[in-house]
């Protein structure tokens, strides 16, 4: 039976997702000097939940510090950013593949690792009700030391308790996202780590 396959963009199957393409992004013209970006796609494994799936994310995000004025914080953050994420999920036992689309908002890096996030754009119908719905992520960047490593925060950070202690979904805030603790199985991730930019001097 031929598999039916979704073309958009979706973030909440089972517990993982898959990504097969990229979208370039670009710091802002008035930034110069290196940024902090992620880049590559990847398919990944679930130590904790052995299946036939297959979950693919596609990162390209760069930094765009300061660019994105908020409440409080006029100037933007330094950890502001821009790009595109994109994950795939194929769901082996229904013979699907779902897959979603995110908006880039936010950009953190170490060497060799970062924490970005995400917000839906697109999504395909069995996840439609994840557009608008930030998500996280974090992307260890292994080089030539070993295995590259992904973590996103529906699968293992999906709950949040009021102060009555009631359970229910979690939100994510920017740049908020798990340890990378999926494995890669097939592909690479490169992180390019630059330290956040100082805060604009006002005149």
């Amino acid at each position: 039976m031929k598999a039916t396959v979704y073309r958009i963009g979706a973030a909440a199957v089972a517990a993982g997702m898959v990504l097969t393409a990229s979208v370039a992004s670009a710091a802002p013209a008035s930034r110069t000097g290196p940024v902090a970006r992620v880049t590559g796609s990847a398919e990944v494994r679930l130590t904790y939940w052995p299946d036939s799936d297959v979950r693919a994310f596609t990162f390209d995000a760069t930094a765009a510090p300061y660019s994105r004025p908020l409440p409080g914080a006029p100037d933007g953050l330094p950890t502001d950013a821009v790009g595109t994420v994109r994950i795939s999920h194929l769901v082996a036992e229904a013979g699907i593949t779902v897959g979603m689309v995110a908006r880039v908002d936010c950009l953190a890096t170490g060497p060799g690792i970062a924490t970005l996030t995400a917000v839906v754009t697109e999504a395909d119908e069995p996840v439609q009700d994840q557009v608008g719905k930030r998500l996280g992520f974090s992307v260890y960047d292994a080089g030539r030391r070993g295995t590259d490593r992904v973590g996103f925060s529906w699968s293992v950070v999906n709950a949040d308790q009021n102060e009555a202690g009631e359970w229910g979904e979690g939100r994510t805030g920017t740049c908020m996202a798990p340890g990378p603790f999926a494995p890669v199985t097939r592909g690479d991730y490169t992180v390019r780590h630059q330290d956040l930019a100082p805060v604009p001097t006002r005149r």
